[in-house]
């Protein structure tokens, strides 16, 4: 019996970039993919972005996939020798396992073997790759909306930059910066669960228990490890890789918000162990108050099913009432691209995250006084805030009276919301694999704002989930939105700071204990 196939929208890949042959793929060799698929119905905008939050089961049955479309998937996949061995009807993720040369027979593509380099800094990575698209079935046209880990390459990376010791300057042990940043007193998460994002890396208890101790809390936050696939937490092996980024995250988050659990999810880094990893996350139980993301990669970099099924990920989260924190990367205006051109980066440029850029902090660490802020970027440490207009995505309506700068038509939203100290020169004071040292980057911004959230989460007794259109309400040019601290000086590259809304620091810095009072004012209304 013969198929006719049909693309699947938004599958196009390029070349993975410094790409190079690794010899041949053993085509015998088992492959599982990720397989997303449709709504039954869009998640309604209000939902989204409202005040009111939706059960896990009834997200789960009105907006989920439907059981229909998994057989169907399995009856059809399984014509072409494939088996789909677990279906979510909540996250609507089937995984489907074959060999290399029957996963590239039944989506149409060709895989070979290549390596690229490591974006931590490590051995450069074998992975198998692909170009053009794919394609399924015609029985399976609509219903399946993405097709991810065919091709594992690298997809992201860390948000975090080392300070220099010539540049170091000042640096802050991440409780202190409760201080600087007004976050509200009598609070700290109890009662809340963080969940962080890692593709690779780990941590050691121990090694937690001996940085909070020198923080002076009278016991670790509790941190428990999550497994998304086969990927697993595997500390201990190099202080400059990812371990890095997996400690920067769990200390600030503990430092600042000692109370709440946290939950850590490793996942391989790949576009599909991404997806997982925050579908796996979003729709835990119990569902998090705020998930943390520091790994990312500019737009042009991820596929448009990728960033679709991710997008639609943070979309479950809000109407959830999990607030989704992003970094907004540590490369400035144009991220990393290097075509000289401005771009922002995924998932921070998502509308439905919340984007976290970054500043250069000069503050008294006892007292928490600050003496000045400006943006990052410039600095002798290296490194600048990402921000600016998404190419992927279009102004949201609470940002349209922000001052957003209109990059075609329909304007592009605006990156980053918030900020927080990122330099590394003016960085977290943090333990990693037995190494004390300051580290920065938009990556501590992201849990520093989770753990606020938090924070904010238990003085309302109530899940936030969506910010935006809280922390925006008034925001016009030139005014300063409640609750924050505007940064008028400095740039990125393409994008220099202004009273108001930026595309360097977004609304500004948080005044925790302001937003509170904010956030309370705007539930009696």
């Amino acid at each position: 019996m013969n198929e006719r196939f049909v693309p699947v929208p938004g599958s196009e890949r390029s070349a993975a970039p410094e790409a190079r042959p690794a010899g041949p793929l053993d085509g015998s060799k088992p492959v599982e993919a990720t397989v997303v698929l449709r709504r039954k119905a869009e998640v309604p905008h209000e939902l989204i972005t409202g005040p009111e939050t939706i059960p896990q089961a009834e997200l789960a049955r009105q907006y989920g996939a439907d059981p229909a479309d998994a057989e169907l998937l399995r009856e059809v996949l399984g014509r072409l020798g494939l088996r789909v061995t677990d279906v979510d009807l909540a996250s609507r993720r089937a995984k489907v396992t074959g060999s290399a040369d029957e996963m590239a027979a039944a989506f149409r593509t060709r895989l070979v073997r290549a390596a690229s380099p490591d974006p931590t800094g490590g051995d450069p990575v074998e992975h198998r790759h692909r170009e053009g698209p794919l394609e399924v079935p015609a029985a399976l046209e609509g219903v399946v909306v993405a097709v991810l880990g065919l091709d594992d390459r690298p997809q992201a990376r860390p948000h975090l930059r080392r300070a220099r010791k010539k540049a170091h300057r000042i640096s802050y042990k991440p409780s202190q910066l409760a201080e600087v940043y007004h976050f509200p007193p009598g609070t700290d998460g109890s009662g809340q669960t963080l969940a962080i994002i890692e593709l690779g890396g780990g941590f050691d208890q121990s090694e937690l228990d001996t940085y909070f101790a020198s923080l002076g809390l009278p016991k670790s936050p509790r941190v428990t490890a999550v497994k998304v696939g086969t990927a697993r937490n595997v500390p201990g092996r190099d202080p400059d890789g990812a371990d890095g980024e997996v400690l920067l995250d769990i200390e600030v988050a503990g430092a600042l918000a000692p109370g709440a659990e946290q939950k850590v999810y490793f996942a391989h880094n790949t576009d599909q162990g991404f997806a997982d990893a925050v579908s796996a996350a979003v729709h835990d139980t119990p569902t998090p108050a705020a998930l943390s993301i520091s790994w990312g990669a500019a737009e042009p970099f991820w596929t448009d099913q990728a960033r679709t099924v991710i997008d639609e990920a943070l979309a479950d989260a809000a109407a959830l009432g999990v607030t989704v924190c992003a970094a907004a990367g540590d490369d400035g205006s144009g991220d990393g691209v290097g075509d000289g051109l401005p771009h922002t980066d995924f998932p921070a440029s998502s509308p439905h995250a919340l984007a976290c850029g970054g500043t250069r902090l000069d503050a008294d660490p006892a007292t928490g006084h600050v003496r000045h802020e400006r943006v990052w970027g410039g600095s002798a440490a290296g490194g600048a805030t990402g921000g600016g207009v998404s190419e992927a995505f279009g102004l949201p309506s609470w940002q349209t009276t922000a001052g957003v700068p209109h990059n075609g038509s329909p304007p592009g939203r605006g990156v980053p919301d918030v900020s927080g100290v990122a330099d590394p020169a003016t960085g977290y004071q943090v333990l990693v694999d037995g190494h004390r040292s300051v580290i920065g980057g938009t990556s501590a911004v992201a849990p520093l704002w989770a753990a606020l959230t938090c924070r904010l989460v238990q003085a309302l007794g109530r899940p936030l989930g969506m910010l935006h259109p809280l922390l925006y309400a008034g925001a016009t040019p030139g005014h300063t939105a409640r609750g924050f601290r505007e940064i008028i000086d400095g740039s990125n590259g393409d994008f220099s700071a202004a009273p108001g809304w930026n595309a360097c620091t977004g609304l500004g810095v948080p005044n925790g204990t302001e937003l509170l009072a904010s956030l309370r004012e705007m539930s009696t209304r």
